[in-house]
């Protein structure tokens, strides 16, 4: 018998604490699926969730990040279109100057109010149920 699991990733949200209104980094990819997302990736053989988000945050965006909570888990088989994923989303801070690296083609700091609209993988629905904990403190509803 064979067996089809899905694959674990992380994705990042950090927080800028140094600049006013704490915004975000988010990149953009230089793989497809192209557009705006989280910083993220997969997790190796042999990481944990929480090693592979700070090693993820450095190689995406040259930043050394604090982990403040896991935030929640994503696992819509849909959720990725190259193959099922689920990530595990932390919110992490950090000070300093981003900078796009690894698979990161650029990268942008934002706001809740000017968000790009071209964002991968189910990286809009993330964002909203963060601003929504974030500012209200409201946690993603569980099926």
């Amino acid at each position: 018998m064979t067996y089809r699991n899905p694959v674990p990733t992380v994705d990042i949200i950090v927080e800028l604490v140094d600049r006013p209104h704490r915004p975000i980094v988010l990149i953009e990819r230089q793989n497809p699926p192209l557009g705006w997302a989280i910083p993220g990736g997969f997790v190796d053989y042999g990481e944990s969730v929480e090693t592979a988000a700070v090693r993820e945050a450095q190689e995406e965006i040259s930043l050394s990040v604090d982990l403040i909570e896991q935030f929640q888990a994503y696992s819509d088989p849909d959720r990725d279109p190259r193959q099922h994923t689920i990530s595990v989303v932390f919110l992490a801070t950090a000070t300093g100057e981003p900078q796009a690296a690894d698979d990161a083609k650029n990268l942008e700091i934002f706001h809740p109010w000017d968000l790009p609209a071209n964002l991968c993988f189910d990286h809009g629905n993330i964002l909203r149920d963060y601003w929504r904990y974030r500012y209200y403190g409201i946690r993603p509803h569980l099926l």
